[in-house]
């Protein structure tokens, strides 16, 4: 028999991905068996995507929305695998906000280039949508758009709404739509937070979903198709096994690649969904640190502001008085002051309650307290509620009792899209 070059080359990548599905640990030495919760092992869409030798892209010209997220369990990537397979026909690849390989900050993108590594043309999904976007789908000869992103469970992060964005565009072309699922890396217990107002829809925000959506990304991909897109998308979703709603990232035994240059660990996604809110203010959300996202500062911040978060005994969490020099964005080389969040009980840590309290306090402790001019925050919590009522003096509780409703509502649409 013989084998061509890219045969032997997708030999290897598809052992990798098949040993991330079906392999023992006797028969690897020295390698260890990561298990989750529940003792079995968690296998992405992808893994069982190649554990099915990719039967479900078979015969079709294929392209893939990724970013550096979309590996195996042995970190190759999906699309150098796929693109060595004789089995997979892929001709093209989509990059989202940051880029295919990830080389671009936030706002930012590769645009549209040759991949050095499989020569394959990548064209750029950044903030486009609609029928320009269908354009390219049409221009770059895909019959299926296969989609395999690693979230971070907030609606703010973009990622999402270029599933959305790309299912929309895949029903105007007519192509195909294949959703390789990942965990949620903060588990999908609940939807915390307040619902988006349509009036407010930005990229940060497309429909009305709450704030945490406590959802994996092919169960937002049937919510969308069945609550949200006008034309439904002709859709294929591929769970994992092994996972639990329960299980936080650590428990999947998966390798956590950064999904953005600053979300670096699972710690900073449990966190983001409530503190990203700081966006919206003239303080610093730790970019240009080592924490972003758990460091928040300002000048003239002191140590009022972590006693003040602290007094609250907020479940799971605790603050500590910081100081910081952010390398880039805001405050950039300037020594702030600020708090550190420091996570002791994640299963009780409610990270929008947490975030809300920490813009009220941080409005009453420090003078300096501003919103951005542009009205950032209202993008961000999906109305101008949140804003109006720390504006007004509201206390956290009141705040957050103030969706209340709205997050029911959501919640009930969401259980019949719940997978897991």
């Amino acid at each position: 028999m013989s084998l061509s070059r890219r045969g032997l080359l997708a030999a290897g990548g598809a052992a990798g991905a098949l040993a991330a599905t079906s392999g023992s640990a006797a028969a690897r030495p020295g390698a260890s068996v990561a298990r989750s919760g529940d003792g079995g092992r968690v296998r992405t869409g992808f893994d069982r995507l190649a554990a099915d030798g990719y039967a479900r892209l078979s015969g079709q010209r294929v392209g893939v929305v990724t970013n550096p997220t979309g590996i195996t369990r042995d970190v190759r990537h999906i699309v150098d695998v796929m693109h060595a397979d004789d089995r997979v026909d892929i001709v093209a690849v989509f990059g989202p906000e940051h880029g295919f390989r990830g080389t671009a900050q936030a706002g930012g993108s590769e645009g549209r280039y040759n991949d050095p590594a499989t020569g394959l043309p990548v064209y750029d999904t950044y903030l486009k949508s609609g029928q320009p976007l269908a354009d390219i789908f049409t221009a770059s000869g895909v019959e299926t758009v296969v989609f395999d992103i690693q979230d971070a469970g907030a609606r703010f992060y973009t990622y999402i709404w270029t599933l959305y964005d790309c299912m929309q565009a895949a029903a105007l072309a007519g192509k195909r739509f294949v959703v390789l699922d990942r965990p949620n890396p903060v588990t999908g217990r609940a939807a915390l937070g307040p619902v988006l107002d349509k009036a407010f829809a930005t990229f940060v925000g497309r429909e009305p979903i709450s704030q945490a959506h406590g959802m994996t990304v092919t169960e937002l991909a049937e919510l969308f198709n069945g609550e949200f897109l006008t034309k439904p998308v002709e859709l294929e979703t591929v769970r994992m096994s092994g996972w639990r709603r329960s299980d936080f990232f650590d428990g999947t035994g998966l390798p956590w690649v950064p999904p953005s240059p600053n979300m670096p660990t699972p710690d900073t996604a449990l966190v983001y969904s409530g503190t990203c809110l700081f966006e919206g203010t003239n303080l610093s959300e730790g970019r240009g640190t080592t924490r972003p996202f758990e460091l928040l500062g300002a000048e003239g911040i002191d140590r009022k502001w972590a006693e003040a978060a602290n007094a609250l005994r907020l479940p799971g969490v605790r603050f500590r008085e910081a100081y910081f020099a952010p390398t880039f964005s805001k405050f950039q080389g300037k020594t702030i002051g600020g708090v550190q969040l420091h996570i002791h009980d994640r299963k009780s840590y409610d990270p929008v309650r947490t975030g809300i309290a920490l813009l009220v306090t941080a409005k009453r402790t420090w003078s300096g307290f501003a919103w951005r001019p542009d009205n950032w925050i209202d993008k961000l919590t999906g109305s101008a509620k949140v804003r109006t009522m720390i504006d007004a003096g509201a206390r956290t509780d009141e705040v957050v009792g103030a969706w209340q409703s709205e997050l029911a509502a959501f919640r009930a649409v969401r259980k019949r899209y719940l997978r897991y």
